[in-house]
């Protein structure tokens, strides 16, 4: 039990941390590109280990456990509108319907369908945050948060960093396997892009996709965004060695480097990318090891090496066991994504390495709940 000197005395702590963050940082935007102040600890659809993913709860508490990076994904619905979501569907483990838009709305109920088949209107009537994921037992839940729209998770952050020192990762979730579960390149391109250019953070904002030739048209649209190629077993090849459609045309093999990892970075390289964003682990059936209880890299060392000899951090994803984060930071990665953003920044302080200031909790959470009730 705190007595009344504590109950004070925190307040005035909390208080002066308010006042002390805007002299911790810098008046210069930074870029994904530009930062060298802080090792990249970016927090995995908001940090989805601790908050339900991609609302706004997650991003606020993403702050206030010190992630440099906000990660996120990106949909579009079926009125262009862009989302905040990474699933192409509306996934029945994690929303609940409440009510149609309209009483004889066919489309209802909307949980299970596709995005790219739903208006803002109708996705708007989704309980996204009351259903705590499996796997992630620690979990917060909101009870009635929405999907939002990209627009106002950037109408937050700036609530919340009136500075603009937020970096951002954005995903286009497009599906190049399955082109009619989401809209497509171009649709895509241009409604991220339209909100980019208008947004304070364009310069803080790396632009990421598995789908490579999202990544070429952005590039192609506006040479100033920083683009990031996604990559893992999934994608890299096909089971039947056909091309992959992920990959924009380009097959690993036909780039010269005596390894896949190296290969991978090559091709990268090859469309313009500024970053190379491979998954830490393989996909494939695991070795048993019982030092990394049956940990198979899809990162290596020669991948990463040959990145760095072509002018290209590597940020790896999704991070959430600290032997692989030690494995990781051996390796010399430029960044790690996690769903665990707050474990991260301690194992990378341990190291030694500069970490980005956590954001003042009163401050994000009374912004979280402005923008929560701007939304009901």
């Amino acid at each position: 039990m705190f007595g009344p000197v504590s109950i004070w005395a925190n307040l005035a702590n909390q208080a002066l941390s308010i006042l002390a963050f805007p002299a911790q940082v810098s008046l210069d935007r930074p870029s994904q590109l530009s930062n060298h102040r802080f090792f990249d600890v970016q927090a995995h659809r908001g940090g989805r280990g601790n908050t339900v993913e991609n609302t706004l709860p997650s991003f606020a508490w993403g702050l206030i456990d010190g992630a440099s990076t906000l990660e996120l994904d990106n949909g579009i619905t079926k009125d262009g509108v862009v989302v905040v979501w990474h699933d192409q569907n509306i996934t029945p483990g994690k929303c609940m319907d409440t009510a149609p838009v309209t009483p004889d709305d066919p489309d209802f109920p909307y949980v299970g369908k596709f995005i790219a088949n739903l208006t803002l209107a109708q996705i708007k009537t989704l309980d996204c945050g009351s259903t705590r994921q499996h796997g992630y037992p620690m979990q917060l839940v909101y009870p009635g948060a929405r999907i939002s729209t990209l627009q106002e998770v950037f109408d937050f952050a700036e609530c919340a960093d009136p500075q603009h020192q937020i970096l951002w990762n954005i995903e286009s979730k497009i599906n190049a396997q399955y082109p009619d579960r989401t809209v497509g390149v171009d649709i895509f391109v241009r409604k991220q892009h339209e909100i980019f250019a208008a947004s304070p953070y364009k310069r803080s904002i790396t632009y990421q996709s598995f789908d490579w030739r999202t990544l070429i048209a952005m590039k192609e649209m506006d040479p100033s965004i920083t683009i990031s190629a996604l990559i893992d077993d999934e994608t890299a090849s096909m089971p039947d060695n056909s091309t992959s459609p992920w990959l924009a045309g380009l097959r690993l093999d036909d780039f010269a480097g005596p390894s896949v990892g190296m290969q991978i970075a090559q091709a990268a390289r090859s469309i313009v990318a500024d970053i190379l964003s491979p998954s830490a682990e393989s996909f494939q059936t695991p070795v048993p090891d019982p030092a990394m209880a049956g940990y198979v890299p899809f990162t290596t060392r020669d991948m990463i090496d040959e990145a760095h000899r072509l002018k290209m951090p590597v940020k790896v994803w999704t991070v959430n066991r600290l032997n692989i984060v030690d494995q990781m930071l051996d390796w010399k990665v430029d960044g790690i994504i996690t769903d665990y953003p707050n474990v991260v920044r301690r194992s990378v302080k341990q190291r030694g390495l500069p970490t980005a200031p956590k954001y003042p909790k009163q401050r994000v959470l009374k912004c979280l709940k402005e923008h929560l009730a701007k939304q009901q």
